[in-house]
């Protein structure tokens, strides 16, 4: 291509120096180079012309969105839930819109199987008691709840959802799991899984884990309604999305101690297409330390993963600039 034909790429949130210099001969680069991401109104500004946007998930793209950016021919979202991008309106328009599907599952199903035994085991009370200078030897305090023999709960039997199972195998641990759709028995065999409905893997597991993606079914599915099936002083980790658990649900579990912790990495104010959503993390939950475990969305943080998430995205832009189909689409554009 041409430099007179160049077209304009939009990278709304910071990327490695590796994704700029692969775009760059393509398309004269708009990059959000600071690590806070623009206000609506300034990706809005930077995408008025724009032929490709690079989205995350603190970017949101719908109808009116799009109205101001008619130039747009794809939209590649370096994620895989991509509940704040409107595929539909996308679809209408022309616009590719694409997804990183199995990147991020590693590094998520790691993070999981850390949440667990670090709520299981106390492990942040025991940092601050250590760091707080009241350790003088053992004592036998913080007993907790180990994964070796123990019942675990997936709900959620997708990628993220196998990879944690995968993650688990070493643990001697009874592995549950529901799914809208479930396994076929050959992998529910080969993962040492055992397929139950919801109010089974609540009531039978010492943990409960999350895994599966934001939607409209799993908007709060783990509730009220779900916590009080759960076995008294389980434990609840989500790294999945904010919005399938309500937040207001878990604090009441945990302040009546039915729910004996909760470990996130995501959370409700995070769900950016979500116009009711909290602005902050619960409080009631932030004042719980002994009870709950928090990481700042670091499921992905993998540097390396990173970098190669951003770079799908952007290979699926040169692709759909040089008027090829980009391969990890979602959606079949109508023009």
């Amino acid at each position: 291509m041409s430099q007179d034909r160049k077209r304009t790429v939009v990278v709304a949130n910071w990327v490695h120096p590796e994704v700029h210099a692969f775009l760059e001969p393509h398309a004269r680069v708009i990059a959000n180079d600071s690590r806070e991401p623009w206000t609506s109104a300034q990706l809005r500004e930077a995408c008025r012309e724009a032929d490709a946007l690079i989205g995350f998930m603190t970017e949101t793209v719908d109808d009116a969105f799009l109205d101001a950016c008619p130039s747009l021919k794809i939209v590649a979202c370096a994620l895989k839930g991509f509940d704040n991008y409107d595929v539909d309106a996308c679809t209408r328009r022309g616009i590719w819109i694409t997804i990183v599907t199995d990147l991020l599952t590693a590094p998520t199903a790691e993070l999981t199987v850390g949440h667990l035994i670090a709520l299981g085991r106390h492990m942040p009370a025991g940092d601050r008691l250590v760091r707080a200078g009241r350790f003088e030897g053992w004592r036998p305090t913080l007993y907790g709840t180990g994964l070796d023999g123990s019942t675990i709960g997936l709900i959620g039997g997708g990628a993220v959802g196998k990879a944690v199972a995968r993650r688990l195998a070493g643990f001697r641990a009874q592995l549950l799991y529901w799914d809208r759709t479930p396994l076929v028995p050959d992998q529910e065999d080969a993962l040492r899984l055992t397929f139950a409905s919801l109010d089974e893997l609540a009531a039978r597991s010492d943990f409960v884990c999350v895994c599966i993606p934001l939607n409209r079914d799993s908007f709060h599915l783990v509730g009220a309604a779900f916590l009080s099936r759960m076995r008294p002083g389980a434990l609840l980790v989500n790294t999945a999305r904010g919005s399938v658990v309500d937040e207001a649900a878990v604090a009441d579990a945990l302040e009546s101690g039915h729910l004996g912790g909760y470990a996130a990495d995501v959370f409700e104010m995070e769900d950016w297409a979500l116009p009711e959503r909290p602005r902050t993390v619960n409080p009631r939950l932030l004042a719980l330390p002994d009870r709950t475990f928090f990481t700042p969305h670091i499921g992905s943080a993998v540097d390396r993963i990173r970098r190669d998430i951003a770079m799908q995205a952007a290979m699926d832009v040169v692709g759909v600039l040089h008027g090829r189909r980009p391969p990890h689409a979602i959606n079949a554009p109508e023009r």
